[in-house]
C-alpha cells in the first residue's frame, strides 16, 4: 500500500498566494517566501518532505536528502546534507538547489534559515501539528513545484480514503490506546502527546488515546501505563518486544486479552502520504474484536 499512496504545520500550514510563477506562500514560521520560477533542483529535508515530493513528482528533481531519510529507495543514493546535529549550510548551497523544503522537527535546520537567505535561495518551512495539516502540505508542494494539478489529484484520494475510514469507524465502541514511539531504556518510554499529531491519527482510526487526559509530555513511566490499563497497546516498531515481561505489564488488560501489536513507524511517525495506510491499517485492527 506504500507504494500506491506514493504513486497514487508554530503556525498553520502555509498559506498560498499565487496560482503561477513567481509563487508566494507565508510559511510555518510566518516567513512570506518567494519562489520566482518552477524549481529543477529541490532540496526537501526531512523524511516526510522527501515522501510528499516523491508521491507528487517523484524523485529526479532531489539532489540531496538528510540522514534519517529511509523511503523511497530511489532517493538513497543522493547526497547527505546532515541530521539531528546539525546541517551543513556549505553542503547545501554547494548541491545548488533552487528550492529546499524543511521541517522544525529537526532544530537544527534554524541553522539554514539565514545563510540560505543571504544566498538566495528559497526555503520554505513545513509543519504538520495534524492530519490536515499533512495534507494540506501536499497541496503547498505541489504548488511550489509547479505540479497542482498532481498534488491536487493525489490530496483528493487520500481525502477519500480518510471519508470513508471516517464512515467505517463512526459509532463503533473506541478502544483507549497506549501508542509505544520509543523505550528510553530505564524505564520510561515515548508515547503520544495529547493533541499531537499521533494523537490525531489515533482519533482517526477510531480510538482514543489512554494518555489524553495528561499535560503534553510525551515521556511516560511504565508505572503511568499500569495505571492506565489500555485496551490495545500498540508499538511502533519493527517487532513487537517482550511487553509482558516488563514489571507488571503482564496483568494489563491489553495483555491478558491478547491486544498487543507492533506497527510500521513509517506509516505512524512520518507525516507524509503513507499516514493514510497507517490509519487505515490500525481503523482495521481496533475494528477486529476489539483490537484482538
Amino acid at each position: 500500500m506504500a507504494g500506491a499512496a506514493l504513486a497514487a504545520c508554530l503556525m498553520p500550514v502555509p498559506v498560498l498566494a499565487a496560482s503561477s510563477f513567481p509563487v508566494t506562500v507565508t510559511d510555518a514560521l510566518g516567513r512570506t517566501v518567494v519562489v520566482p520560477r518552477r524549481p529543477r533542483r529541490i532540496l526537501p529535508i526531512f523524511a516526510s518532505n522527501v515522501e510528499i515530493l516523491c508521491a507528487i513528482d517523484g524523485p529526479d528533481r532531489i539532489v540531496g536528502i538528510e540522514d534519517w531519510t529511509r523511503f523511497p529507495p530511489e532517493v538513497m543514493g543522493r547526497p547527505r546534507i546532515g541530521g539531528r546535529l546539525g546541517f551543513s549550510a556549505e553542503a547545501v548551497v554547494g548541491l545548488a538547489p533552487d528550492l529546499v523544503v524543511v521541517t522544525p522537527a529537526r532544530q537544527a535546520v534554524h541553522q539554514l534559515l539565514r545563510p540560505l537567505d543571504e544566498v538566495g535561495i528559497p526555503l520554505v518551512v513545513f509543519h504538520h501539528p495534524d492530519i490536515k495539516a499533512v495534507l494540506a502540505n501536499i497541496a503547498t508542494m505541489g504548488r511550489l513545484i509547479g505540479r497542482e494539478d498532481v498534488a491536487a489529484d493525489l490530496r483528493g484520494r487520500l481525502d477519500a480514503r480518510m471519508g470513508a475510514i471516517a464512515r467505517q469507524v463512526a459509532g463503533r465502541p473506541r478502544p483507549r490506546v497506549y501508542l509505544e514511539t520509543g523505550d528510553n531504556g530505564n524505564g520510561g518510554y515515548q508515547s503520544v502527546r495529547p493533541g499531537s499529531y499521533c494523537d490525531d491519527i489515533l482519533l482517526r482510526a477510531g480510538a482514543d488515546n489512554v494518555f489524553a487526559g495528561r499535560d503534553h509530555l510525551s515521556q511516560v513511566s511504565g508505572e503511568a501505563v499500569l495505571a492506565a490499563d489500555p485496551d490495545v497497546i500498540l508499538v511502533a516498531a519493527a517487532t513487537l518486544p517482550d511487553v509482558a515481561g516488563r514489571p507488571g505489564w503482564d496483568g494489563l488488560r491489553a495483555v491478558r486479552t491478547g491486544r498487543v501489536h507492533a506497527c510500521p513507524r513509517a506509516e505512524l511517525l512520518i507525516p507524509g502520504p503513507r499516514v493514510v495506510d497507517g490509519i487505515d491499517r490500525l481503523a482495521r485492527l481496533f475494528q477486529d474484536n476489539g483490537g484482538r
